[in-house]
């Protein structure tokens, strides 16, 4: 029976924890150069909606590492842009490939691809959730903090799709999880009642310096995402607050780790002297995806 992973909900604990496990593992052969052909003769299909670096370079190399094939299908260039539905496209596709991933607009795109689709198919971002992003910053924190359990993870900024699989993978693994944003900008009700569902610790606050305070993880991500582009103005005068620098930093623990899903608006959100300082793992964590994404489509594909 095929599996989708259209949300970090998809996956258990268990299944996240034995995926982290495989992506260190992958990790460490990788880096002695031990390569298998887990995936010989096999093809992933990636369908693209929004421009990417990390997420189509990881997936690109992942399927290269194991002996398989991506294909990169942007959505101007197969029938979906000529008006084919996704419904037609996802049976087609089945019988050509082994898997799909997708970068998309709108979470509705995923979720029917894999409904008609006979083949597992990896939300590779939507507006909703961006579940592989979690993966690697999973694995990230492993490497770093070892636990997951009593770890407090401060969001700065705003309540956008990544916010909302690392507010529901939080909830899974047992991390506090505190959100500072500016009014208006919360993740919605639906994702929250989610995580209290799943048993999640979480406040939100307008506050940054009190989300930092006593923080093992201060993570954000740009306040102007992919489609919002005509908020700009509003959207800059609204976060002004939220930057994380190293004021933001002195109220979090010494040893905090300071994480970006990139790419980054350096002097916004983030600046130069924390995102280049001693506690990022900023590139570590994209380095990561590769790893963790290789480990789910193993996981779906193998």
């Amino acid at each position: 029976m095929k599996k989708d992973v259209l949300s970090i909900t998809d996956l258990s604990r268990e299944e996240i924890y034995e995926l982290l496990e495989s992506a260190a593992d992958l990790k460490e052969k990788r880096k002695t150069g031990e390569y298998t052909e887990y995936l010989k003769h096999k093809s992933l299909g990636m369908i693209f909606e929004k421009s990417s670096t990390r997420t189509r370079v990881s997936f690109e190399v992942a399927m290269t590492d194991f002996g398989g094939h991506a294909l990169y299908l942007n959505s101007r260039d197969i029938q979906v842009g000529r008006g084919e539905t996704i419904e037609d496209t996802a049976r087609t596709l089945s019988g050509y490939l082994h898997g799909i991933m997708a970068r998309v607009m709108s979470h509705e795109t995923v979720k029917k691809l894999a409904e008609y689709s006979t083949i597992p198919v990896i939300n590779a971002l939507s507006d909703r959730e961006h579940p592989c992003q979690i993966l690697g910053d999973f694995m990230t924190i492993m490497e770093y903090k070892h636990r997951f359990e009593g770890l407090k993870f401060a969001w700065v900024g705003d309540g956008n799709n990544v916010c909302n699989s690392a507010l529901l993978g939080s909830a899974i693994m047992g991390m506090e999880f505190v959100i500072a944003c500016p009014k208006g900008y919360e993740p919605k009700a639906e994702f929250l009642e989610q995580a209290k569902a799943l048993g999640g610790k979480f406040t939100i606050t307008d506050d940054p310096r009190a989300a930092a305070k006593d923080a093992d993880i201060i993570y954000t991500d740009v306040w102007v995402s992919m489609g919002d582009e005509a908020e700009q103005e509003k959207r800059l005068k609204a976060f002004a607050s939220f930057q994380v620098n190293t004021e933001l930093l002195g109220a979090a623990k010494p040893d905090v780790i300071v994480m970006h899903c990139l790419p980054a608006r350096r002097g916004l959100e983030i600046t130069d002297e924390v995102m280049d300082g001693p506690n990022s793992v900023v590139f570590e964590e994209a380095e990561n995806r590769l790893h963790a994404q290789k480990a789910l489509i193993l996981k779906l594909m193998k």
